[in-house]
């Protein structure tokens, strides 16, 4: 490996720390927001503790679903579901976001970025459907524990995510015990 190939993937890295700063609407049990980064990293260990329960997969494709999957968000943030219009394609704008942060990548390390974010944008395999699940239900658990703000909507998170969770079976009595623990929070919330 030369150095302009070395060079190019510290570069992609670099652009990639922005990551760390890049904040998302829930709060940590501290209630500080939390990052895409540490979602992402505890999206990997989500998918690691349930890896049993998500059939056959191939368990390092999870694991690059699971990094990659908020790539696109680097450059121009997170978008909270509730805040979502249907005039703007999101995963358009992250994957122009993502083929920015790619460029400095060799071209067989780019093509393979972007097709494993493709892959899980569209939710081509059983593995992408598989993470696709799991990151609704990260952002769901973090939303039970978290220290959120007193105008936090509880009630959405029971719809959240539902298509992307059904449409994994195997993860069914995950998603009631988190709905479970949301509906705990909303009552706290009410009474």
């Amino acid at each position: 490996m030369g150095t302009p190939t070395i060079d190019g993937r510290l570069n992609f890295l670099r652009a990639c720390e922005r990551l760390k700063d890049v904040l998302r609407s829930a709060h940590t049990s501290t209630g500080r927001r939390e990052s895409t980064a540490e979602h992402s990293w505890r999206l990997g260990l989500m998918a690691m503790v349930f890896m049993d329960r998500l059939g056959d997969v191939d368990p390092l494709r999870v694991m690059a679903l699971c990094l990659v999957h908020d790539l696109g968000e680097a450059l121009h943030g997170d978008v909270p579901a509730p805040a979502q219009r249907g005039d703007v394609d999101k995963d358009a704008a992250e994957r122009r976001d993502l083929l920015t942060i790619c460029a400095s990548l060799d071209a067989p390390l780019r093509d393979q970025m972007v097709a494993l974010w493709d892959e899980y944008s569209q939710a081509a395999t059983p593995e992408a459907r598989a993470v696709k699940a799991l990151d609704k239900l990260e952002t769901m658990l973090q939303h039970t524990q978290g220290d959120n703000p007193p105008d936090f909507d509880y009630a959405f998170n029971l719809e959240y995510g539902r298509k992307a969770t059904d449409a994994v079976p195997s993860l069914r009595d995950v998603r009631q015990r988190i709905d479970d623990a949301t509906q705990d929070r909303l009552l706290r919330k009410t009474s």
